[in-house]
This record gives structure tokens, C-alpha cells and sequence, in this order.
């Protein structure tokens, strides 16, 4: 009788852990799907509208202002305070900082809604809809352990960032076409690895403690990552330039 109490007791604890988890990556889709709506709405904005645009960039030289330097270069500070402060910062300042960053990609993201036209990135947009969503139903329905894999994508992506770098110089648009595939392949693999490792550690929190919104605003800024980077990757092998 005391084994069969037990069994209950494991399966309880089970279905708990599924349904925390389930709370848990409905918060982190809904924060995801909100900062991609801020960006996609400050992205247009700035994009429709000539004197927002010019205080970014100098159309006569076609050099960037100081301001469109700073919006390029400080999502890049956001992800980074955020995660070094993770521990001292509260929920409510890492929302804010999450929400600030999404329109600071937005401004930034501008620059493409004029380079591409816009059919193109409708069509880019809804392929990766697609496939984020087909990864990210894949990672949180497998039983396979992807923790390997994500680690390979980690190192695949460091490499990724080197040979971008080396190809600023460079400027080879062969090698500007084999990044393109490669980042394709990386954020599509680290979207189903990142589903999957939020899903663990939502089963593992309690809902409604600080530290769990915390963690969905964390989670939240990955899977947008993995899609805004799926997104620019895809864009630059399938969009149409203006």
C-alpha cells in the first residue's frame, strides 16, 4: 500500500511539474511576443517617418549619426547588464530594461524595412514564424536530451561571431552567403535547445515568486534573440534589397 502511495505521490509531483512549466513558458512567450510587437511597431515607426530616420543616420553622407551608433551598439549593453545584474536587479527593473530593449531593436531594426523590400520581408517574416514555431514545439515535446547539442550550437555560434567579424573586413560575399546559412542553422537548433532548457527550469520554479518573472523576462529575451537573429538571417539569403 505504502509503494502505491508513493507512485501517487510521483505522479502528482509530475503533473505539477507540468503544469509549472506550462505557466512558466506561456509568461515567456507572452513577454517574447510582446517585445516583438514593440519592435516591430518602433521599426515602422522610425521607418515611416523621414526626421526620426535622419536623427539615426546622415543621408547626405549616408553615414550614421552618434545616435544610430548608440541604438546599434546598446542592445548589445541591455543583454548584458541584464544578465551579469540578473540576481541584484528586481522584476519589475529587468521588465522595464526587457521593455526598453525592444524598442531600442525596433529603431534599430528600422534600417532594414528600408533596404528590403517590403514583400520580401513579410515572406521572411512568416517562414520564420514557421520554423520558430515548429523548433519550438519540437523542443518542448522531445525526450531527447538536447543539452549536447546546445552546447555544439554554443560553439558553433562563438565561431559564427569570429568569422562575421573577420568577413567585416574582408568583405567576401561568399562567405557573407556560407554565414548566412550557418546562422540559420544555429538559431534554428538553439531555439528547440532553449525551449527545452526553459522548459526544465519552469517545472523546477513556483509561480508568482520575484524570482520566477524574473526568469520568464530571461527566458523571454533568448527565444526573442533566437528569433530575431533566425529572422536577419533568413532575410539576408531570401530578402529582395530595394
Amino acid at each position: 500500500m505504502a509503494h502505491h502511495n508513493n507512485s501517487k505521490s510521483i505522479s502528482q509531483q509530475r503533473s505539477e511539474g507540468y503544469s509549472l512549466s506550462r505557466t512558466f513558458m506561456s509568461g515567456v512567450f507572452m513577454w517574447m511576443f510582446t517585445a516583438l510587437i514593440v519592435s516591430s511597431l518602433t521599426a515602422y515607426v522610425f521607418a515611416s517617418s523621414q526626421q526620426l530616420l535622419g536623427a539615426l543616420m546622415n543621408f547626405e553622407t549616408g553615414q550614421m549619426t552618434v545616435l544610430g551608433w548608440i541604438v546599434l551598439l546598446s542592445p548589445l549593453g541591455f543583454v548584458m547588464l541584464m544578465s551579469f545584474r540578473f540576481s541584484k536587479l528586481s522584476a519589475a527593473s529587468l521588465t522595464l530594461l526587457f521593455l526598453l530593449f525592444s524598442i531600442l531593436m525596433g529603431m534599430s531594426l528600422s534600417f532594414i524595412l528600408l533596404a528590403y523590400t517590403a514583400s520580401s520581408i513579410w515572406t521572411t517574416f512568416l517562414i520564420t514564424s514557421g520554423m520558430f514555431g515548429t523548433m519550438a514545439v519540437l523542443g518542448y515535446t522531445t525526450k531527447t536530451d538536447l543539452t549536447r547539442f546546445g552546447s555544439l550550437m554554443m560553439m558553433g555560434l562563438i565561431g559564427l561571431i569570429i568569422a562575421m567579424v573577420v568577413n567585416f573586413f574582408m568583405q567576401s560575399s561568399m562567405m557573407d552567403y556560407i554565414i548566412s546559412i550557418i546562422g540559420v542553422l544555429i538559431f534554428t537548433g538553439l531555439t528547440a535547445y532553449d525551449v527545452q532548457r526553459l522548459k526544465r527550469i519552469g517545472s523546477g520554479t513556483e509561480y508568482g515568486h520575484e524570482s520566477t518573472k524574473k526568469l520568464i523576462i530571461m527566458g523571454a529575451l533568448r527565444l526573442y534573440l533566437d528569433f530575431i537573429n533566425l529572422f536577419l538571417f533568413l532575410l539576408r539569403l531570401l530578402g529582395n534589397r530595394k
